[in-house]
């Protein structure tokens, strides 16, 4: 499995759940496998684990064990799923966000720019919209708009105009060609400047930033009382959707009050620093360097 993706801050994320031997559990990215497997070996024989994954070679990896269900979807879908299996509420959700070692390394998928592939960057293989579509079809507004709020690209107005100019050109957008445009205007450290423009991409194909959303809502209405939410996230817009919800139940962060003038939390912030990785596992795997671990109970 270490082939497929070597998971991030694997212990501390399963730990955070403070898993009950009979409780229901929700690891939301399944991939390798390796988070639920860990949970189900605290499970006793009662216990339930229900794992998400959208990427049809995730499959490939499935433990075969009673007390897990498996769902081959999108996790945006968590509340349809529980309420299709009659479980109205939890006692633990894993999210272990981001892109797994396998889509990073597997040159067709077009998730990295180390490759020469087509631009495709879908998780679900399934939906239509491709990182190709976005650069063929999207105006100019809207890509200055993506590479600047999904990959804060300094220069995104530039980059748009320079897109709209090769697309007249009636080419085949590959990872090679965008990277050629890329070396052209980048500003400061080129893998940096390759890696904000991807992530934009990435982000905007899977919707990421909305689907995180709406896990979020969906686990805080469906998370019993001391439930655990455990969320691994690899970049400051993630990470700080998810620092905010803890913070205030909110998607957009708005604090709200009772009529006595009391602020609702919804949940006890665990963790008051961000859990990262330790030399060790820096070692052993280097892209561990970017997650951050937030925990939260529900009051």
């Amino acid at each position: 499995m270490t082939d497929y993706h070597i998971p991030v801050l694997l212990t501390q994320s399963v730990d955070a759940l403070n898993i009950v031997e009979d409780g229901i559990y929700v690891d939301v990215t399944y991939g390798a496998g390796s988070h639920s497997r860990k949970i189900l070996n605290k499970l006793g024989t009662n216990g339930k684990l229900i794992a998400f994954d959208q990427d049809q070679d995730s499959i490939e990896n499935l433990t075969k064990d009673e007390r897990l269900i498996f769902v081959d979807a999108n996790f945006r879908y968590l509340e349809n799923y529980l309420d299709y299996l009659e479980l109205p509420m939890v006692d633990g959700i894993l999210a272990d966000l981001g892109v797994s070692s396998h889509q990073l390394d597997e040159a067709s998928r077009g998730f990295s720019y180390r490759f020469d592939a087509d631009l495709d960057m879908r998780m679900n293989q399934e939906i239509e919209m491709s990182a190709a579509d976005i650069l063929n079809n999207y105006s100019e507004v809207a890509l200055i708009e993506i590479f600047s709020k999904y990959g804060e690209v300094r220069n995104a107005k530039t980059l748009a105009k320079r897109i709209l100019l090769e697309r007249k050109k009636n080419i085949n957008w590959t990872s090679s060609y965008l990277n050629q445009v890329l070396s052209a205007i980048r500003i400061g450290n080129e893998n940096k400047y390759f890696a904000q423009v991807y992530q934009a991409l990435r982000i905007e194909v899977n919707e990421e930033m909305k689907v995180l959303e709406e896990l979020l809502v969906a686990g805080k209405k469906r998370l019993k009382v001391g439930g655990r939410f455990s969320v691994i996230s690899y970049h400051s817009i993630e990470d700080r959707i998810v620092k905010n919800f803890f913070k205030t139940g909110s998607v957009d962060a708005k604090i709200e009050k009772d009529d006595y003038g009391n602020i609702y939390r919804p949940f006890k912030i665990i963790n008051k620093q961000v859990i990262t990785a330790d030399e060790k596992e820096l070692k052993d795997n280097s892209r561990a360097k970017s997650g951050k671990l937030r925990i939260a109970e529900k009051k």
